[in-house]
């Protein structure tokens, strides 16, 4: 651990969802599929139990954004996530992508997932994180969803191009501001060099496939990175990256490689990094930066 990364807060956060929630695979698109694959195989349970024991270890806390689908079928777990002190945020409740609905679909979509969570974990949401990263140039609309509906942040741009999403924007907490001139707390994905020679390159080292792949060093040295500007890094993971055993569909190559490399690797890393280093939720992160996060309009309604 650097010097620099001692003195950071960094942000643990998890995309609570099941294994066929994965985007554009045409095996498990279709969500009349997922009651059955729910009952035959569902895994996220079971690794969101991991998680919670991970986190315990090291007495860490951690942002679950929990998918609205998902607490509406397990509300036992989220119960559970919450008495452990976790934060809890949305992930939508269908895991469709923002830039492909509409902002009357989307605030619909948004109030479903917040009304089952917060039921589910008695607590209120404050932040949301987009499926896939998925606000992209010109769906900025969803800033001013975001904040009609009470909620004091934003974790779902990705400042890089992506498969599903990328967003130019500052690196680091940063406010991003909406459609209707209002400011909203912005987390967005870590991005830094890593690499060696001529082959380092500025890429995500810290969540999902790419920490699944990456070895502890690379990941390492991304954190040091960010840490010399001063920034947190954001790990985020969903309970399929800690699942060897997870179901097995037919994709193109190269996303069968990216959905399944490394998950035998993962709690072993998380488990390093917590040892190493200073995590907390992320809202916690951006009060730091900010001071006490406020509605910018009135909250949701009990």
């Amino acid at each position: 651990m650097t010097p620099q990364s001692s003195n950071l807060v960094h942000a643990l956060s998890f995309d609570i969802e099941d294994w066929f929630h994965i985007v554009e695979v045409k095996a498990v698109e279709n969500p009349d599929l997922w009651p059955d694959l729910h009952a035959k195989s569902s895994l996220v349970e079971r690794y969101t139990d991991l998680i919670l024991e991970i986190c315990a270890r090291h007495n860490t806390r951690a942002t679950f954004f929990i998918l609205g689908w998902v607490a509406e079928r397990h509300p036992a777990m989220v119960a559970r996530i919450a008495a452990a002190g976790h934060e809890i945020g949305t992930h939508s409740y269908w895991h469709r992508k923002v830039y492909e609905l509409t902002p009357q679909t989307f605030r619909e979509d948004m109030q479903r997932s917040i009304d089952v969570i917060e039921a589910a974990s008695g607590t209120r949401i404050a932040g949301f994180r987009a499926p896939s990263f998925s606000i992209t140039a010109g769906t900025e609309w969803a800033f001013d969803v975001i904040a009609d509906l009470g909620l004091l942040y934003d974790a779902s741009l990705f400042p890089a191009k992506r498969g599903h999403g990328g967003y130019a924007c500052p690196q680091g907490p940063h406010h991003h501001a909406a459609p209707s001139g209002r400011r909203i707390p912005e987390l967005p994905m870590s991005i830094a060099p890593v690499g060696y020679g001529p082959l380092k390159k500025r890429m995500c080292f810290s969540g999902g496939g790419y920490m699944r792949l990456l070895p502890l060093s690379l990941i390492e040295q991304g954190i040091a990175a960010e840490a010399a500007e001063s920034r947190p890094t954001v790990i985020y993971l969903h309970p399929r990256d800690f699942a060897p055993d997870c179901p097995k569909v037919s994709m193109p190559p190269h996303r069968y490689f990216k959905c399944y490399v490394g998950t035998s690797t993962t709690a072993r890393k998380l488990d390093a990094l917590l040892e190493r280093h200073r995590f907390d939720t992320c809202r916690t992160v951006l009060e730091n930066h900010f001071g006490t996060l406020a509605p910018l309009i009135e909250e949701h309604a009990a």
